[in-house]
């Protein structure tokens, strides 16, 4: 029997930002009312989506030209809401499909987040998911008291010790504690609570989390670490992780480096998914799909696919000199403790990191990057599926898809991939026709 493959929207911001500018869009008087998302999620429910994920970040872009006024000129990586009370209106009017939501554990304290995320599960009846990030962008440390980004290894240190607390705290009321004896009195079984006396580098929690266990117990977890000590990371606490679609070697590269450290962490690769981040463009017909492709780089000023760059790599890509070497550009992101997987990474295995190009020629390239033209995969429903398998087969066959989706953006493509892609998908036996699970934890476990 074939692995069925998981599909999730994600909603948080499209590339770089550029698709309000369509017509069709929901900018303006629509957006962002909350009925656009109620919206969103009865479709995405009735296509058997597992999961609408935000990413998230809580600071204007401001690392280009040495501040934010082409982020804010151009609408680039910004405006963006916590998306914790949209995600309760879309629970109401939906009954099974999965929510992630992102926090950084860099700026956020582990009793908070967690009694945060249990109140959500229990409120969309244990659908949560917690997308947890180390956070890479200087905008976001800003404004939380940071001058400088801080080792790259020590984000991950915290965010490990972040998560333990958590599950600490998850697990500190046991599922049948709370008694409610209307007779005696009795509310919850005082064996059955106990404070967790967390004492780390980080932390110092003594628990217990004052609630209800949730329906799931605990949120699904997901992170995103590509980076050697990010994938270690990802072995630690994640329950699936996200990658980046891109040559077919590198992600199968991504999956064997992830599946070694599950084993060093005494778990078993099997039941650890990657979601694979693809933007997909599916029409009637091929020639459709690629006039819709076409049309991601049209008129896309070069700021603002400078302030995409710099915003998502943590360095200033308006301090490029005429010429340069993609290795020389990464020493540079390394020294500042920036991301040193990424757009660079990606562009130096295509053309090499010795290889000497012009800021006009890296701005060629990086366009089509902030708008994902590079890894669309656009065509009929047909061909769209023969590459998702190819891609889903040659990573192990575990996890899916993550598919972004402007969050200011119009119907049709939700309404094309749920149409065309998914009854193709299930066709072939690679998709679910109906949810089987209670929870998004039963929904996303491999068959």
């Amino acid at each position: 029997m074939k692995r069925k493959m998981h599909l999730a929207f994600d909603f948080s911001w499209h590339e770089a930002d550029a698709q309000w500018r369509n017509p069709e869009s929901w900018v303006g008087a629509h957006f962002p009312a909350p009925g656009v998302f109620e919206d969103l999620a009865r479709l995405s429910e009735a296509g058997g989506i597992d999961m609408i994920f935000f990413g998230d970040g809580t600071g204007i872009p401001n690392n280009f030209k040495g501040g934010m006024e082409e982020a804010i000129r151009y609408g680039i990586g910004w405006p963006r809401f916590d998306m914790s009370p949209w995600i309760t209106l879309m629970s109401r009017v939906t009954s099974h499909i999965g929510f992630g939501l992102t926090y950084a554990s860099t700026f956020m304290h582990p009793f908070y987040t967690a009694r945060l995320l249990n109140s959500l599960d229990h409120v969309t009846n244990g659908r949560m998911a917690f997308n947890v990030i180390t956070s890479l962008r200087m905008s976001d440390f800003a404004n939380y008291g940071f001058d400088e980004l801080p080792d790259h290894g020590a984000r991950y240190d915290r965010l490990e010790e972040f998560i333990d607390v958590c599950r600490a705290l998850w697990t500190s009321v046991e599922p049948d504690a709370f008694v409610w004896n209307r007779k005696t009195g009795i509310v919850a079984d005082p064996a059955k609570v106990r404070a967790i006396n967390h004492v780390g580098k980080y932390f110092k929690v003594k628990g217990p989390l004052s609630v209800i266990p949730s329906p799931q117990r605990q949120p699904v977890i997901l992170q995103a670490g590509g980076s050697p000590r990010g994938t270690r990371a990802a072995a630690h606490v994640a329950d699936h992780v996200f990658g980046m679609a891109r040559a077919i070697p590198s992600m199968a590269k991504q999956r064997n480096d992830l599946d070694s450290a599950l084993v060093a962490e005494g778990r078993d690769p099997q039941k650890v998914g990657i979601f694979w981040s693809t933007s997909v463009i599916v029409a009637e017909t091929e020639q459709e799909a690629l006039a819709l492709k076409e049309n991601m780089l049209a008129d896309l000023p070069e700021d603002a696919v400078g302030v995409w760059l710099s915003h998502n790599t943590g360095f200033d890509m308006g301090t490029l000199p005429p010429r340069f070497t993609l290795a020389e550009v990464q020493e540079r992101i390394v020294a500042a403790n920036a991301s040193p997987v990424g757009y660079i990474h990606i562009l130096a295995q295509e053309i090499g990191d010795r290889t000497e190009i012009t800021r006009e020629e890296f701005f060629h390239h990086g366009v089509r990057a902030a708008t994902g033209y590079n890894t669309t995969v656009a065509s009929s429903a047909a061909k769209v599926a023969d590459q998702l398998e190819e891609m889903f087969e040659a990573t192990g066959s575990r996890g899916g898809f993550m598919i972004p989706i402007s969050q200011a953006g119009h119907r049709t493509p939700v309404i094309n991939i749920i149409d065309h892609l998914v009854p193709e998908l299930q066709r072939r036996g690679r998709f679910r026709t109906v949810y089987e699970g209670r929870t998004l934890r039963e929904n996303l476990a491999d068959e």
